[in-house]
């Protein structure tokens, strides 16, 4: 993030926020050098959302930062109310900052008569107005093809390889970047490629959801420091028991990352319990503070977020920020 971004006024780009995770919002908006805009975000005493813009928007770029983690449809809702809002404002433009991206994981059709959830609220999001999305670290990167407006798909990685190039300086010799499941291995072999050290892959089989069993470590983890990488963790149960795998296979220590933490269920006491030492996630999705434990650690979206909207308000290169 250059200085720069401080330059742009208040008259050219609103940085609104409902209410799934405004203190990042706020973050995003100081790096800008900006206050949010005034509005509110609620509901009437029957459940239904209501949406208040308190300032004028008339030809002005406005983002609105929204994730849409539990309760995912109240979320949902809030930003697509947002968003016709704001159309009906007259907005200039309209970008849906949509840090953590529900629904994703229903991309297509595993069994017979199954939805594609991932699609559908893509169409609704078209539906209420928006003209184009920002989004990170999407379950499935083809959920973009979902849209027919531009959708900028920044990534999380960048800033957890800096994290553990910085906390294991000494002694990267002894890291192995761990696959937690076959679906991983890309990004997985991505992030081993950045930090230049090697990889391991669990494969397991999946009896039921939210339920996994280890099966097989493919490569040598023995007697190494390993970090376990992963999109999203929601009931962790994938990643606890990769971890307790590894340490009986003769891993020396286990480490995990993630961007979106999800935790849900029992998510919590299974990380407690776990070999993990450290359990390192973005702030994609706010931490109450039910899950603000000691093993978790969370580092902040708000610079890549914030530079991505200025290049896009400015008409500069995206893709520039990935490094």
């Amino acid at each position: 993030m250059t200085s720069t971004l401080s330059n742009v006024t208040h008259n050219e780009i609103k940085i609104f926020t409902c209410n799934a995770n405004s203190e990042l919002a706020k973050s995003i908006a100081k790096e800008l050098g900006l206050s949010l805009a005034a509005s509110d975000v609620g509901q009437f005493s029957d459940g239904e959302t209501y949406v208040k813009i308190q300032e004028i928007v008339r030809g002005i770029d406005c983002f609105i930062i929204q994730p849409t983690p539990y309760p995912v449809n109240d979320n949902l809702m809030e930003l697509l109310i947002t968003i016709d809002a704001l159309r009906r404002a007259s907005a200039g433009r309209i970008t849906a900052v949509i840090p953590y991206y529900g629904y994703a994981r229903q991309d297509r059709k595993t069994r017979a008569r199954d939805p594609i959830s991932a699609r559908l609220v893509a169409d609704l999001i078209q539906a209420a107005g928006a003209d184009r999305v920002l989004t990170m670290d999407l379950h499935c990167s083809q959920i973009q093809g979902f849209f027919t407006m531009p959708v900028d798909h920044m990534l999380g990685s960048p800033l957890l390889v800096k994290y553990y190039r910085e906390k294991f300086k000494d002694s990267l010799k002894d890291i192995v970047i761990v696959s937690p499941d076959i679906g991983s291995v890309k990004r997985t072999r991505t992030f081993a490629g950045k930090l230049d050290v090697p990889m391991a892959v669990i494969d397991k089989r999946r009896p039921e959801d939210n339920v996994s069993e280890v099966m097989h470590i493919i490569g040598d983890i023995k007697g190494k420091t390993v970090i376990l990488v992963d999109d999203m963790i929601d009931t962790a149960g994938t990643i606890c028991n990769a971890a307790n795998a590894l340490k009986e296979k003769g891993a020396n220590e286990v480490y995990a990352c993630c961007t979106h933490p999800v935790l849900s269920g029992p998510a919590i006491e299974r990380i407690q319990k776990s070999e993990i030492i450290e359990l390192v996630v973005l702030d994609t999705i706010s931490l109450p503070e039910e899950k603000s434990i000691d093993k978790i650690k969370q580092l902040s979206v708000a610079k890549i977020l914030a530079s991505a909207i200025y290049n896009i308000h400015y008409n500069e290169s995206v893709s520039i920020l990935f490094n």
